[in-house]
């Protein structure tokens, strides 16, 4: 039913009331919200005058209906008293109906269910009787045989006992189906040690005859024998009989300890002489099962593999038992080559087992599985991860101690990550089942070795102590300059600070790592295809993320290696404010050079360019270099801004006591009317600026391109002229 819509301002929704949940009290809490009880009221009285006048509309719609509604049901009720009498008939008549079906139905599932168990019983009988026949037709077989010229089954040639055993089987096989299927019937209780002697005399036969046949090399008898094995679904019983004959007597003869310590080579002189029983002891029956390549596929004997099943477990058993201390990883030179010669003696084994078929059984083996699981890997990483951590810890232990002769690297701790990083993905270190492992490793070094050189570079010189790991360098080879640079970062920072040649050997063996990346990925990549990994997407990227983790420190790199510059260089450039002590009322010379304390401070920016050349990029060079000079320059101009605003104040000063005293003053001229003291001082600072200009070209940057410099040399130029125009 729908209701009529009302206006949209009302205060309630008109679906609400048909909600089956519908409640008054919530009703009027929700309105109340939203208008006052007295809005509601009339709101509600609307709504019921148009519920009424919808209602009014509905009936007088319908009003005919409503008027022929009473009038349409007069003698309803007669004809209804009339169909009741002969539907209650029609009713009993189907009940009796349905109650004789269901008679029927009942009589005739009895007579199936009896005709059913009659036909099992039925078949229950047959398959006894054929037990029976079986079991006699066997026994007449054997017994014909044992009479017949005073002959057994034993004494009989091979190839005619091989077929009488052949026909035995397949008799005997007929004779266990029909068994199986009677099985819990008393008759066959009676006649089951009848079916055991038949079985017993069957294997001795079939187990005595392969033997004999193997032993003769009688291909006809072995076929014979593998065919009744087959017949009577005991393959893997002939497998495991020239398993226990044939196989075993020679692995306990070749897998001796004896043997394999005999020599170094005495492990691959065992796998060797083991590899030798398949061509020489096994021919045959690879040529009777089709395991050989000239077997006529028309009349082998399929379903047998005595590599996979009677060769190899042996073999393995043999290894096991005997050759326990092979699975030792103690010494992991050692283990590694003993694994190595066993996966290869795998390898050819697996050569040897003639199709992909049976290489896949072999590996799904029990016996390969145990096998591969007796060497311990996880532990022989364990100790090789041991021996390249400990070697990359040892020598960041050493801190940044110099690189032997001939390295392409210049600390001791990069080349010896490099080496770490090679050893992982060497022949006598990495095997295939550890490359996940090493893979691990390879990035955790790189990681160990990134984090090294930042706290390296973010440590604070003046907290460090003696026993911090990061030394000088050794200063045997250094030159006059050199040792003079040292002694400078001594006195900056004490032996536990970077030197200019340490952050520069740093920077140079950082970007030489980046440029491995590429090689380091190569060598990856050779390993993992071997494998079969395709995905090496996932493999570049962390690598990518590995060298770009080294590229972070080089911005700390250089804003230590700036500073480092800044300090050593400003220590003399702030000599310019002693300029005006040497020459005030001390009559020297005219100056013609620059101060000495000049060359003082940019010795630390030629034994920069000295020690970096060939070995980082020259950008990073001109870089340090460019941010050291115009922090120096910005400094640098402040002090001769303050000295020669000194200078015109004391000049000021003079002046005004000459017209007090109107007097020459002393300091105003030289002793023969030369340039006064300032101008002197004028003069000297503005050699100093232009030496200094100078010097950055020859360090192959344009004064233009350092801050602040420019404006240096206008101030210089600017005193020179005053000075002139004394």
């Amino acid at each position: 039913m729908n209701l009529p819509k009302g206006p949209d301002s009302l205060c309630f929704d008109k679906d609400e009331f048909m909600k089956d949940d519908f409640d008054v009290d919530r009703f009027v809490s929700e309105c109340r919200k939203r208008v006052s009880l007295e809005e509601m009221r009339e709101d509600l009285e609307f709504y019921y005058k148009l519920l009424k006048t919808a209602m009014v509309e509905l009936i007088n719609k319908d009003y005919a209906d409503f008027v022929n509604l009473s009038t349409n049901l007069v003698g309803m009720d007669k004809a209804l008293n009339q169909l009741s009498v002969p539907l209650g008939q029609l009713r009993e008549e189907v009940l009796s109906l349905r109650t004789s079906v269901h008679e029927v139905i009942e009589a005739i599932d009895t007579l199936l269910s009896k005709q059913e168990d009659i036909q099992r019983k039925k078949m229950c009988v047959m398959r006894l009787i054929q037990v029976v026949r079986s079991v006699e037709k066997i026994e007449k077989i054997l017994h014909s045989e044992n009479s017949k010229d005073n002959t057994s089954l034993e004494t009989s040639s091979p190839l005619v006992a091989g077929q009488i055993l052949e026909r035995i089987a397949t008799e005997f096989n007929q004779l266990q189906f029909h068994a199986v299927q009677s099985k819990g019937m008393p008759l066959l209780d009676k006649v089951r040690p009848r079916i055991a002697g038949i079985t017993a005399m069957l294997q001795q036969s079939l187990e005595g005859l392969l033997i004999q046949g193997l032993q003769t090399s009688n291909v006809d008898i072995v076929r014979h024998c593998l065919r009744t094995y087959a017949t009577i679904d005991k393959t893997r019983d002939a497998e495991a009989l020239v398993g226990q004959v044939m196989v075993k007597p020679y692995m306990d003869e070749i897998i001796t300890e004896q043997l394999v310590k005999s020599s170094p080579s005495g492990l691959q002189m065992m796998y060797a002489k083991l590899l030798e029983f398949v061509p020489h002891h096994c021919r045959l029956l690879r040529e009777v099962t089709g395991g050989a390549i000239s077997s006529d596929r028309a009349d082998i004997v399929p379903g047998y593999d005595f590599l996979v099943n009677s060769v190899w477990p042996e073999m393995i058993k043999g290894i096991e038992e005997r050759l326990a201390f092979l699975f030792n990883p103690g010494n992991p030179d050692v283990f590694y080559e003993r694994y190595a010669i066993t996966i290869d003696f795998v390898g050819k084994f697996e050569r040897q087992c003639g199709s992909q078929a049976s290489v896949k059984r072999l590996r799904m083996h029990p016996s390969y599985q145990t096998f591969h699981n007796k060497w311990n890997l996880p532990v022989y990483f364990q100790l090789r991860y041991k021996e390249i951590a400990s070697s990359l810890e040892n020598a960041i232990a050493d801190g940044l101690d110099a690189a032997p002769v001939g390295s392409v690297y210049h600390l001791q701790v990069s080349q010896v990550l490099w080496e770490c990083v090679c050893r992982c993905w060497a022949d006598r270190i990495y095997l295939p089942p550890l490359a996940h492992r090493f893979w691990k490793l390879t990035l955790q070094l790189l990681s160990r070795y990134s984090k090294f050189v930042t706290e390296v570079l973010t440590k604070n010189p003046s907290t460090e102590t003696p026993k911090d790991p990061v030394r000088p360098l050794p200063s045997s080879a250094s030159s006059t300059s050199s040792r003079t640079s040292q002694d400078a970062d001594s006195e900056s920072g004490g032996p536990a600070s970077l030197s200019t040649k340490q952050l520069v050997f740093i920077a140079a063996d950082v970007d030489k790592l980046q440029e491995e990346i590429p090689q380091i990925s190569e060598m990856i990549r050779e390993r993992l295809e071997a494998l079969g990994f395709k995905n090496f997407t996932i493999v570049s990227e962390a690598l990518e993320d590995a060298r770009g983790s080294l590229a972070c420190g080089m911005p700390t790199l250089s804003a230590r290696m700036t500073q480092h510059l800044i300090e050593r260089c400003f220590r003399f450039l702030k000599s310019a404010s002693e300029v005006p002590r040497l020459y005030r009322r001390t009559n020297k010379e005219v100056p013609t050079r620059a101060s000495a304390y000049m060359d003082n401070a940019l010795r630390p920016l030629h034994q920069l360019v000295s020690d970096s050349k060939d070995l980082v990029k020259a950008t990073l060079i001109e870089e340090w270099l460019r941010v050291t000079l115009s922090d120096c320059t910005h400094r640098y101009y402040e002090t001769i801004s303050d000295v020669l605003s000194s200078v015109r104040k004391m000049e000021e000063s003079l002046k005004r006591l000459k017209q007090a005293r109107k007097t020459t003053a002393a300091n105003m001229t030289g002793s023969h009317g030369g340039p006064s003291d300032d101008s002197k001082i004028r003069l000297q600072l503005a050699l100093d600026v232009e030496y200094l200009g100078e010097q950055i070209q020859k360090m192959g940057l344009e004064p233009s391109d350092i801050s602040m410099f420019s404006s240096l040399l206008d101030l210089v130029r600017e005193a020179r002229d005053m000075a002139a125009a004394e």
